[in-house]
């Protein structure tokens, strides 16, 4: 009988583990493995709790910088994989990877797995770009094996020299976890009480945004995009869901809720219920790792209008699933919803497209199949 395989799996923060990663750890703790969910204790554990045989241990990772405090987290990670004596500590976000590359790395832990989830240096430059892309090269080595959440993204790390083909992988098509298509289907949802909530009506366009309300995320572009459209097109309406993280956006946000038809509804736990009712997503970003929300749109027949940068362009097939358009471009952005708002059949065909495309390559079930699949080739390597 195989032995049970004992993994960690860590990141910053708890809602971290239960938007993105909670059917996941369900899954492999169903296929008998051993799983302990490790983050910081701020937020809400309740979901991951209710996840039957899963173990939650939280441990304080500071978000921001500080030395003190990320040392103090480095001697507790340290102690913990060293008393608990895991096959497999696998992290994700940028801080969580360097403490957990380090400190698995002293408790000798014999197999250490990073997901890179995006590259907070992709668009800096100076000092804190040579930082930051420092942190990921350490990772990389410290770590037996990393992956990347997309093919581009994957491409990219190797052209910046942070790792090798060898040491980046990426499983299946691409994704952190995939997505769960029995939480985002349309006939879980009531339509007409959340048409008549938002005062919209059924033959509207709606464009939907989820995400950070941040400029790295393409808001500004958006909002100015959606602003000269509304004027011309009366029953297009805007919905920005999602925390307002910048100072410079927040003061924003106030002549912002001023435009017509442009709803903020800051943070939603269910952003299942807005898509159900969206005619498109749009995730014009400066960067991404891959763009989950956007397979989770595609899993409610909601196609995307994004970037064309690496990362997006492995969520989203242009002109088959939605479309791209160069990032940090206003006109350009105008011209491709206008397109979309215009013809809505065409933006219909490109949702059932995504819908396909989504259940063939994304389903979550089949993105922790693969990864148990990796944990399993691990775990003999280790051995030899």
């Amino acid at each position: 009988m195989d032995k049970k395989i004992k993994i960690a799996r860590v990141v910053t923060v708890p809602f971290f583990l239960d938007n993105q990663l909670r059917q996941q750890l369900k899954y492999l703790v169903d296929e008998g493995i051993d799983v302990t969910a490790v983050a910081s204790l701020e937020g809400d554990w309740s979901r991951l709790q209710a996840v039957e045989g899963l173990k939650c241990i939280p441990i304080d990772i500071a978000r921001a910088p500080s030395p003190i405090k990320d040392f103090i987290s480095l001697v507790n990670l340290y102690k913990f994989f060293k008393e608990n004596r895991f096959d497999i500590v696998h992290s994700a976000t940028p801080k969580a990877g360097l403490l957990c590359a380090i400190a698995a790395k002293l408790a000798g832990v014999p197999s250490r797995v990073h997901t890179f989830t995006g590259q907070v240096w992709a668009n800096k430059s100076g000092p804190a770009r040579w930082v930051y892309r420092l942190i990921d090269i350490l990772i990389t080595k410290l770590n037996t094996q990393c992956y990347a959440d997309s093919k581009g993204q994957k491409q990219y790390l190797i052209s910046e020299g942070v790792g090798q083909e060898s040491s980046i992988k990426v499983i299946g098509a691409g994704s952190l976890a995939g997505v769960d298509l029995d939480r985002f289907d349309n006939g879980h949802w009531q339509q007409e009480s959340m048409f008549r909530d938002l005062n919209i009506k059924k033959t509207d366009f709606i464009v939907t945004f989820i995400g950070r309300l941040s400029r790295d995320k393409g808001i500004n572009e958006l909002v100015s995009a959606f602003d000269a459209l509304q004027k011309k097109y009366k029953h297009l309406h805007l919905l920005l869901i999602g925390p307002c993280e910048e100072k410079t956006t927040e003061i924003n946000l106030r002549q912002w809720i001023n435009i017509e038809r442009l709803h903020y509804l800051g943070t939603k736990k269910n952003p299942e219920q807005y898509l159900n009712v969206s005619s498109l997503l749009c995730l014009p970003s400066y960067r991404e790792g891959f763009g989950t929300v956007v397979i989770e749109a595609a899993a409610m027949k909601v196609p995307t209008l994004g970037s064309n940068i690496y990362g997006l362009t492995d969520a989203i097939q242009h002109e088959v699933t939605g479309i791209l358009v160069e990032p940090q471009n206003t006109v350009k952005l105008q011209e491709a919803l206008e397109k979309l708002v215009i013809n809505e059949e065409y933006c219909k065909d490109l949702g059932e497209k995504a819908f396909e495309r989504c259940r063939k390559e994304f389903d979550t079930t089949l993105v922790s199949q693969l990864l148990h699949q990796e944990y399993r080739l691990l775990m003999n390597k280790s051995k030899s």
